[in-house]
């Protein structure tokens, strides 16, 4: 079963069970998937989904961190519940392990001496990691890093 078609089963089953935050969650996915498909003119891949489920929670991370700034928590808690919501249809995370090891094989296959392949070497770890949910900041700061280290 596709992503959006679990999406669409467990919206209905929000709205059986009167779950008004899941629901207006699972809304607002099945509608930003709808918004991309509409904007590509064909229906997404898995990965594709993925993306915009991933974007969805960075914007989710965001918000409770603002509202955290603001002095907001009750703002921050409804976020940090959404943010559980997205994250259950995520597909297991990279570990760091793994991030490692994508990019020493980024490293090794882009020829990367310093921090000018950054661009290159973040592309290529992300390939390694199809299929995971990737951080991408925290996979950036990693390379960053270890580039900073070679160079």
């Amino acid at each position: 079963m596709s992503l959006a078609e679990t999406i669409q089963k467990d919206l209905v089953v929000a709205m059986r069970a009167k779950d008004e935050l899941r629901l207006s969650v699972l809304r607002g996915v099945k509608a930003a998937i709808k918004h991309r498909e509409i904007e590509k003119i064909r229906a997404l891949d898995e990965s594709e989904s993925i993306q915009i489920l991933q974007m969805l929670v960075k914007q989710r991370k965001e918000s409770i961190e603002q509202f955290t700034k603001g002095n907001r928590p009750e703002l921050a808690e409804k976020e940090t519940k959404e943010l559980a919501i997205l994250e259950s249809y995520l597909p297991a995370g990279a570990s760091v392990a793994e991030m490692d090891a994508a990019i020493d094989k980024a490293v090794a296959e882009t020829g990367a001496t310093g921090i000018k392949q950054m661009g290159a070497v973040v592309k290529a770890a992300k390939a390694k990691l199809e299929g995971k949910t990737v951080d991408g900041k925290a996979l950036s700061d990693r390379v960053r890093d270890r580039l900073s280290k070679q160079g």
